[in-house]
């Protein structure tokens, strides 16, 4: 579908010859919100806050370092050559969210093991506000006009498209050509799954399987997410992130039974610290 608009400036705040991204006023938003739900989280649960706050700390810079690496290696012939800078130029996007979340996992698994804690706990702690941090850091995508879908049908605008708010569908007004929202798409189902956990925290006592659950509904979401995007990374011929999120299902659910027939789960808000 044709159109023409202009789109949104992708700098937040120019400061001399420093240029501030919206890309990365709107990441670091889901940070500190994601952060700030995971402390009133250990609050209730009576831990101490400065044990999420350091995770957090630690396992941030390291999981975007990571989403940028991975993102570099499926795309290297666009790196190879480049001036090195572009090698981490984060703020013109290109990181990938399972690159993170190695990062992520990798780090609290080191973590947990130097302060002698359960892995299991604080992965459950921080689950919901990841997926909510992953929700608001989808609009990062947004104004880099990036995260995108194909081009829209005249029908299927007409059909639901046309009801979005009109800046959304002016920012997918790319070079003449309106594109579907697909980082909208993944922001509505990472809410949605954002409420969910919620509800199996509530009602699912047993520690790691809140973590387990965000992996699963989350890779669930990002599979037929992808199968819309243009810009995917691919492994051979297989589309990545979805080749990576059949396999996080997969796992996920196969190490969830093993831990209830092993007996390796136990209760997790029973008020116990860690």
């Amino acid at each position: 579908m044709n159109c023409n608009a202009e789109a949104l400036d992708r700098v937040f705040i120019q400061l001399g010859p420093i240029s501030i991204y919206w890309y990365g006023v709107i990441i670091a938003t889901g940070l500190f919100l994601a952060l700030y739900l995971a402390t009133r989280e250990a609050d209730r649960l009576g831990i101490k806050k400065d044990l999420v706050v350091d995770l957090v700390m630690f396992a941030a810079p390291i999981a975007i370092l990571f989403a940028r690496i991975y993102y570099v290696i499926f795309e290297w012939d666009m790196y190879k050559g480049q001036p090195l800078w572009k090698l981490i130029a984060v703020w013109e996007g290109g990181i990938a969210i399972h690159g993170a979340l190695i990062g992520a996992v990798l780090t609290t698994i080191v973590y947990a093991r130097v302060k002698n804690v359960s892995f299991w706990q604080l992965a459950d702690i921080v689950a919901p506000s990841l997926i909510l941090g992953q929700a608001i850091g989808r609009w990062g995508n947004f104004m880099n006009q990036e995260a995108h879908g194909g081009p829209i049908s005249e029908a299927a605008y007409q059909n639901f498209l046309q009801y979005l708010p009109d800046f959304i569908m002016n920012q997918m007004c790319i070079n003449g050509v309106m594109y579907h929202p697909t980082f909208l798409y993944e922001s509505v189902w990472n809410i949605i799954v954002f409420i969910l956990l919620l509800l199996i925290r509530k009602y699912n006592p047993f520690r790691g399987e809140l973590f387990l659950s965000y992996v699963i509904l989350y890779s669930i979401g990002r599979i037929f997410v992808e199968a819309m995007r243009t810009d995917s990374l691919y492994f051979g011929p297989l589309k990545q992130a979805q080749l990576f999120s059949v396999i996080l299902i997969i796992g996920s659910i196969i190490f969830m039974i093993y831990r209830r027939k092993a007996n390796q789960v136990d209760r997790r808000y029973d008020g116990s610290k860690i």
